[in-house]
């Protein structure tokens, strides 16, 4: 009898374990959490983007009901920066800490943070703090504004590309720009600090993606060990990258807790949220591709602009998944960053790969026109069968068959080619199509399986569930190597008090997680084994090895005890594993990736300028789905974040001197119930056992990857207008040099 049992849980449609203590208000977010003597803490940003602070006026802020203390530049103690550092473990999105000095670097940056009785007191008087700037010229407001070069911040060559791209008899030389994107929350970033003078910690309940980063980063900091430190974090209302580090609200925050001897909670607003805690990069990127008359390529150039601030250096990769898209022996990819006035960019889903794809994925669906070619054919026909860059094979690889099957899916041998062809009504079709793809990554992680006498089992893991169902998916684990009923499964995760768990994000935390939980899960059973052929056992006598697991019992020759009674037998109140899982030699033998192909309709109302996604159909290759459920939501979520990249969302920075003019959700805009289309996700099932014991990959990413292009691609098919530019508005449509077809 096998002793690591299938009990078909893990791959099944799953109810989310959480579910009913988000639905009933149980569910503890940083904001719900009410200390005794509590008081709350609300920012001042600076309303300039480029300059000094020469005096803030505090008297009628300090006069107000229930101010207790303002913090600024000449009012907060000595700190060391955090090293930064992502080996270490103690990264954070910006390493310049508030009220360094009395310089102004971006719009929104913090001159002071008014503590006070009430939230409604402190912002009451934070708007009557009254600062004094020396506004200085020269701002720079993005790359929209700028012909700079930047800085070069890494490159990548295989082949001869240049000397490829001048003897190919077909070329495409293209730049391709997309604006910076704003993560919004639905939670805005939350601290609540506390200083326990009786045992001598902090502990902080924030919203964050990685609890030990932001652990390690202010245990640094505060010049504290690390076992001092508690960082708290049971739910989040997602982050989508801009919660993954540490950002100085937080830093504020535990200083002024330690400052006044109270805890205090700071919840940003929606315009500060969206103002200093990161966004994507804008980008400016050049593809030059050289194919010949069949459409096989033989050059593949890429150089990329991205956007950092003035006091970090943030890299969004563009260039990074150029390197293996596709089958090529001359590739060379360029990455530079430009300095600007805004806050520090930071991962947004997909980093580097989603606005890359934008580019190269149009520029093959360019190349596919100048060729007279079927995109989908040109895709395929420059398959890679193996990763081109490292020379590895690929652990799994299925994009052809996402390629294939959502083709058939869609309709696409019926699309006819010709532009503005495909009319229903008044609106005009586009159909559309791109390949996504993003790398599958694993982290260490820890963690701790307790089965008790009861009858229940406790799953413990100091990693965090983003609102992506961790929680579920570390059930479903334990109950499949257990037998133990999903809902007699109780999972702690999200605290520095558990066992080490990874960053929830670069969609790694499933693949990451899930291994070092069965192997806890392997480790309890094998101690309760143990526990039941020792003297006076259930199975006394017989080799632990030739038990096995049904349902919550241990069973031997004919012979069944539930874990219950076996612990009751000898008066146990429990039995504990530990597990450990990490990365390991595959790496050197396997490049492991996650694949997809989208294809979109979009329809296109000349008569009243309107432009919608209709149709999407998706295939994804991400292995093994551990919670089908779970994972296509995760993938038609990050579908509907393509149609916002695509089709309206932009941060907008003033050219005069780099304000941010949209930060909030009415002139920020994302799409809403009336932009959804019909969305078709398939996922297929080929679990990939050399990547980890589950056969999981990622699945958060790379729903998004792809989807932009894939429109870009419909609306050019829909209106005959090649729109380089995101996100593709009406305005851009109508301001392009020839009216868009059907006008």
């Amino acid at each position: 009898m096998s002793a690591t049992p299938e009990h078909h849980v893990v791959g099944r449609r799953t109810p989310r374990v959480d579910g009913e203590a988000k639905l009933t208000g149980h569910a503890d977010y940083t904001v719900d959490h009410r200390l005794v003597g509590m008081l709350h803490g609300y920012p001042v940003p600076a309303s300039i983007a480029h300059g000094r602070l020469e005096a803030l006026s505090l008297d009628a802020a300090r006069a107000m009901p229930g101010v207790v203390d303002i913090l600024h530049h000449g009012h907060f103690p000595d700190l060391h920066r955090s090293p930064n550092s992502m080996r270490d473990g103690d990264a954070v999105s910006e390493v310049r800490l508030p009220f360094e000095d009395n310089r102004i670097h971006y719009h929104g940056q913090y001159v002071a943070l008014v503590v006070a009785e009430t939230f409604e007191q402190a912002r009451a008087a934070a708007f009557r703090v009254a600062p004094r700037y020396r506004q200085e010229p020269g701002a720079m407001p993005g790359l929209a504004a700028s012909d700079a070069e930047g800085s070069e911040a890494g490159e990548y060559t295989r082949g001869e590309p240049e000397l490829a791209f001048g003897l190919a008899p077909v070329i495409l030389d293209e730049t391709y720009t997309m604006a910076a994107e704003s993560h919004v929350p639905l939670e805005p970033h939350a601290t609540l600090a506390e200083w326990r003078e009786q045992d001598q910690r902090l502990v902080v309940h924030e919203s964050t993606q990685g609890v030990f980063y932001q652990r390690n980063a202010l245990a640094r900091i505060f010049d504290l060990p690390e076992e001092r430190v508690e960082v708290i974090s049971h739910y989040i209302g997602s982050g989508f990258g801009n919660k993954l580090f540490m950002w100085p609200h937080a830093v504020a925050t535990a200083a002024a807790a330690r400052m006044l001897g109270r805890p205090v909670r700071t919840v940003l607003p929606r315009q500060q949220d969206m103002m200093t805690t990161g966004n994507r990069p804008a980008s400016r990127q050049r593809l030059r591709l050289g194919a010949e008359l069949d459409g096989t390529l033989v050059s593949i150039q890429h150089d990329s602009l991205t956007e950092t601030s003035m006091v970090d250096h943030y890299v969004d990769a563009c260039g990074g998944v150029t390197t293996s898209a596709y089958a090529c022996d001359n590739v060379a990819t360029r990455q530079r960053i430009l300095p600007v006035h805004h806050g520090t960019p930071c991962p947004m889903r997909a980093p580097g790969e989603v606005s890359g794809l934008f580019a190269l994925e149009s520029a093959i669906d360019e190349l596919a026109v100048a060729l007279d070619m079927d995109p989908l054919a040109l895709r395929l026909k420059n398959y890679a069968d193996q990763d081109p860059q490292r020379g590895l094979p690929w652990s799994s690889k299925h994009l052809d068959r996402c390629l294939e099957g959502a083709a058939e899916r869609f309709g696409w041998a019926a699309r006819d080619p010709r532009i503005a062809s495909m009319v229903d009504g008044d609106e005009i079709i586009g159909q559309g199509m791109a390949s996504a793809t993003w790398f599958a990554g694993r982290q260490p992680c820890a963690a701790r399986v307790t089965l008790l006498a009861d009858g229940t089992v406790v799953a413990a893991c100091g990693t965090q569930d983003i609102g992506t169902g961790t929680y579920t998916i570390v059930a479903q684990t334990v109950a499949e190597l257990t037998g133990v009923p999903i809902e007699r499964v109780e999972v702690q995760l999200g605290e520095t008090s558990l066992p080490a768990g990874p960053l929830s994000g670069g969609s790694m935390n499933t693949a990451s997680t899930l291994p070092a939980v069965a192997a806890a899960t392997r480790d309890a059973l094998a101690a309760l084994k143990a526990v039941a052929t020792g003297p006076g056992g259930d199975f006394a006598g017989l080799a632990p090895e030739s038990l096995g697991v049904e349902s919550g019992a241990l069973v031997a020759e004919g012979r069944q005890a539930s874990f219950a009674e076996i612990l009751a037998h000898r008066r146990l109140a429990d039995v504990t594993g530990e597990g450990n899982a990490a990365p390991g030699d595959e790496r050197r033998e396997y490049s492991f990736r996650s694949f997809g192909a989208h294809f979109v309709e979009v329809r296109w109302d000349p008569g009243i300028s309107r432009l919608r996604v209709a149709r999407v159909v998706s295939s994804i290759d991400v292995g093994r789905a551990i919670n089908p459920v779970a994972a296509r939501n995760q993938v038609e979520g990050a579908i509907v974040m393509g149609i916002g990249m695509g089709l309206l969302e932009g941060l907008d920075y003033d050219p005069r001197d780099a304000r941010l003019v949209n930060a909030n959700v009415s002139d920020y805009r994302i799409p809403v119930h009336a932009d959804m289309p019909e969305i078709d996700v398939e996922l297929l099932d080929y679990p990939d056992y050399r990547f980890n014991e589950l056969g999981a990959r990622g699945i958060g990413e790379i729903g998004l990857t792809g989807v932009a292009p894939a429109i870009a691609n419909a609306v050019y098919h829909a209106t005959g207008k090649r729109l380089r530019d995101l996100p593709i508005t009406v305005e851009k449509l109508l301001a392009s040099d020839e009216a868009p077809t059907g006008l």
